[in-house]
């Protein structure tokens, strides 16, 4: 036997049989799945984007929160943003075509961001309104530090991409006819921990900071776009 064949045998018979029956495997893995509507919140008939809102303003999360009705006001409120806590005008901005066509006015861009880096600026691929979340996906486009090095992180979502419940995400992502990608980062929230004496340190392992601006482009269902900080 192999070494794998010696780990499932000393389970067997931790277990007291020989074999695994791959029938009953299937049927109880079948009843996880039929109650899960029962396990998730009861959050029906409410608008994921508004649900999303609250999350991350919730104490738990501790995001600040920004509203524009046009991709092209999203340098305005990353300027207001950096006005309000007294940041240079200067960001790591995710290279993404989208973003880098925008008129950033006064605000120094650069793609990579540093270690020391003070304020990165990127795009989301969806939002998870059960835990106030973001997605971000792996690519050319996204690159995976860019998410923790900056010390402030702001993040555009779509307000149409936000969705319910983080299994509504992976089923409309999800393709077989397209390669998986490599990573997926979900964050929630600034960087925290609280290894030490039970005292929440924030940045410990990513920014200290974030801030999400919703955008609203007339493809969802919520209330009408009013920014704030």
């Amino acid at each position: 036997m192999n070494a794998r064949e010696d780990i499932l045998a000393a389970v067997r018979n931790a277990l007291g049989r020989l074999s695994v029956d791959a029938n009953q495997v299937k049927e109880e893995a079948d009843r996880l799945l039929d109650d899960l509507p029962a396990a998730r919140p009861a959050l029906d008939g409410m608008v994921p984007v508004d649900i999303f809102a609250a999350r991350i303003s919730s104490p738990k999360v501790a995001a600040s929160l920004d509203r524009i009705g046009d991709l092209a006001e999203l340098p305005t409120a990353v300027e207001r943003y950096l006005l309000a806590k007294g940041l240079p005008r200067n960001v790591a901005l995710q290279p993404v075509a989208e973003l880098q066509a925008l008129d950033w006015h006064s605000i120094a861009l650069h793609d990579a961001p540093e270690v020391d880096e003070c304020v990165g600026v990127g795009i989301a691929r969806a939002g998870i309104a059960e835990t106030g979340s973001l997605v971000f996906e792996s690519g050319p486009e996204t690159p995976v530090l860019a998410h923790f090095l900056p010390l402030h992180h702001i993040v555009l979502v779509r307000a149409h991409s936000i969705v319910m419940y983080l299994d509504d995400y992976a089923a409309a992502t999800l393709n077989p006819q397209s390669p998986p990608h490599r990573n997926v980062n979900l964050i929630t929230g600034a960087s925290g921990t609280t290894d030490i004496e039970g005292s929440l340190v924030l940045g410990a392992h990513g920014p200290c900071h974030l801030h999400v601006v919703i955008l609203f482009d007339g493809k969802e269902r919520s209330v009408t776009p009013r920014p704030w900080l």
